[in-house]
């Protein structure tokens, strides 16, 4: 150890100080116990998955149709992908434009790509066939936690068109 100066001008040997600002091995110890809790839920769920639901297609009504009537409004796939953008146009055209002062079907049609018309609206079109509401819609979006506003004015009962006030 070399030695210094001091304030008095002689020569001193140098003070020892400890050098250790924190103790290593707790520090890791600590940042492991930290890492360990944090990833607690992940190692729980690790391979774990939860299947995708099924929508239940089985309603009274489907049943009763045809062959050759049991189709949507729109193919499957795009439905799956599309249906709420669908509904939100429907709902801004009826409900969002002068269209709502329309007290029969008029202005509010869709047709879709075969060419075949149908209601906009999601009680009295969509609902008709998908009845089964907690087995077809509350499946799929309580699996994507999804809360679509919806069901406030929309319910499975009272089918009809409202009429203009």
């Amino acid at each position: 150890m070399a030695d210094y100066k001091n304030e008095f001008g002689l020569f001193a040997e140098r003070p020892k100080v400890e050098k250790k600002l924190f103790d290593r091995n707790k520090v890791i110890a600590g940042l492991v116990i930290f890492l360990v809790i944090i990833t607690i839920p992940l190692w729980q769920n690790l391979g774990k998955t939860v299947a995708a639901p099924t929508p239940s297609l089985d309603t009274p009504v489907i049943k009763q149709l045809a062959e050759k009537d049991k189709k949507c409004v729109m193919p499957t796939e795009w439905m799956r992908a599309n249906h709420m953008q669908m509904l939100v146009d429907w709902r801004d055209n009826v409900v969002r434009t002068k269209e709502q002062q329309v007290t029969t079907s008029r202005g509010r049609e869709f047709k879709a790509p075969d060419g075949k018309q149908y209601l906009a609206s999601l009680t009295n079109t969509c609902m008709e066939c998908h009845s089964n509401k907690a087995e077809f819609c509350d499946k799929c979006h309580n699996y994507v936690a999804a809360a679509p506003n919806c069901w406030g004015c929309h319910l499975e009962t009272g089918k009809k068109l409202a009429e203009a006030k």
